[in-house]
């Protein structure tokens, strides 16, 4: 048995383009343009690789990118000063402030300062509420993405034994809440799990999101489970060259599973994806339009 490969940069690029369709037709209907503002603090190589790739999807999407590059040493109070007037800025639509900040930053005192209503990252308490007791909320990219892979497979994932490897704020709880909100049955796994290679068996969808490297062996997977592998991870490989693998061992458990993602090319492209559709959903809310229809 092989698994079949979920193809997320075709389901990605699928998704960026019918953003980009309702983009069009938001501008010549109601000539409003989605406008995300990214903050960018210090100079973190693999931030900036980002940044620069959410930039780019940006503008390929139609939708105007403001990018804000900060100093390594800036202070709290500028930040929170920034973020205040891209609350009060109407061409600003979605707010993302890239993570991780320099220590003399809280982190969460500036995600609770931005807008939730252009909170598009899903962090604020107020949309991580809203997400928590079955409101509409702005979601988390990576999970809201994972959880889009998963229903390309199988469409309904009411009554599914779902596992989740992983309790992070960022992935862990998010996708745990979305998947509750399609009626599967919701396993949370952490370091202290006992057993943790008998919970997963019983897995009919396993979402791994504890950045290990090929932490989850092939004999840890139900024959024909749904792997969602969200880790991103850099290991040396042949020749002493990097390269980059999930927290599932691939090999191994494509042998086993019924579709599995792969690393990279799985996820990844899913969370910039799902990015822009967060900056439309947002924008349209605030120009009191209905909600895209994707």
């Amino acid at each position: 048995m092989t698994a079949k490969i979920i193809d997320g940069k075709a389901i990605a690029a699928d998704l960026r383009a019918r953003i980009a369709g309702e983009v069009a037709r938001l501008k010549s209907a109601h000539g409003v343009t989605p406008g995300l503002a990214v903050v960018l603090v210090g100079a973190d190589p693999a931030s900036e690789v980002y940044v620069r790739s959410k930039s780019k999807a940006l503008v390929e999407a139609g939708m105007a990118a403001f990018d804000h590059k900060l100093p390594e040493t800036v202070g709290e109070a500028d930040v929170l000063a920034l973020i205040g007037k891209l609350n009060a800025d109407p061409a600003v639509s979605g707010i993302l402030v890239q993570l991780p900040l320099p220590s003399q930053i809280d982190s969460q005192k500036v995600i609770a300062s931005i807008d939730p209503d252009k909170d598009v990252d899903g962090f604020h308490p107020v949309n991580v509420g809203r997400l928590s007791i079955g409101l509409p909320s702005l979601v988390p990219c990576t999970p809201y993405g994972s959880v889009m892979l998963a229903k390309t497979v199988q469409p309904s994932l009411a009554g599914v034994n779902a596992v989740v490897i992983g309790r992070s704020n960022i992935v862990g709880k998010p996708v745990a809440q979305l998947l509750l909100a399609e009626n599967a049955t919701v396993t949370i796994c952490h370091s202290r799990t006992k057993d943790l290679a008998a919970v997963c068996r019983g897995a009919d969808i396993l979402i791994a999101a504890i950045g290990k490297p090929e932490f989850v062996r092939g004999d840890w997977i139900k024959p024909g489970a749904i792997v969602i592998d969200v880790g991103i991870n850099r290991v040396a490989g042949e020749g002493g060259k990097s390269k980059i693998v999930g927290d599932v061992a691939y090999a191994e458990a494509s042998r086993v599973a019924g579709a599995i993602t792969p690393v990279p090319g799985g996820v990844g492209p899913m969370t910039i994806a799902c990015l822009l559709l967060n900056t439309l959903r947002a924008t349209c809310a605030q120009s009191n339009l209905p909600a895209p229809a994707i």
